[in-house]
């Protein structure tokens, strides 16, 4: 099925619904892979309302929100942001700090979209290239991010929680 998926700059008054969609599509990713109780301590230092609206009033920071074309509820969202990698971070280097759709729209194109815009924003901010973090067993955003172009550039210990995850870290020229 073809959805013609909204997506737009998220702004601060966006910051609790996309802190929602935020803290659902990490659920939806990681349960029965990381302990519940440090999916819900991760969401909620890191996922909260405040924190996207201090993202979505950042000029250096790009939140982009995607709605369901019926009703518009959101159902994605991805942040292009300044770096904190554990690596040599390069001169136009920018962070894809978020990249997530909920399951309705798996198989849709929605996360081919995002990407797409996120590159086209990192670009415009005059980026020369994209980073991002994945936990290194979760294939199917590995897969994703590989036919996207991405190779892999280095690797991280990623807290979530209580615990300590290994992350491989993703680059991307454009």
């Amino acid at each position: 099925m073809t959805y013609d998926w909204r997506l737009r700059r998220a702004a601060s008054a966006d910051a609790s619904a996309v802190a929602m969609v935020a803290a659902a599509s990490f659920l939806e990713t990681f349960a029965g892979i990381l302990p519940g109780s440090d999916i819900v301590a991760h969401c909620a230092r890191n996922s909260s309302p405040e924190k996207f609206a201090g993202w979505a009033g950042d000029p250096a920071t790009v939140v982009t929100i995607a709605e369901h074309p019926v009703g518009e509820a959101p159902v994605g969202y991805s942040v292009l942001t300044s770096p904190d990698l554990p690596m040599d971070v390069l001169p136009g280097d920018i962070e894809l700090r978020r990249i997530y759709t909920l399951s309705v729209a798996r198989g849709t194109g929605l996360g081919h979209r995002l990407m797409a815009l996120a590159l086209a924003d990192a670009a415009a901010l005059g980026a020369k290239r994209v980073l991002l973090g994945v936990l290194s067993t979760n294939v199917r955003a590995r897969t994703f991010y590989e036919r996207e172009g991405f190779v892999l550039a280095g690797t991280r210990r990623f807290n979530v929680g209580a615990g300590w995850y290994d992350d491989v870290i993703y680059a991307r020229d454009l």
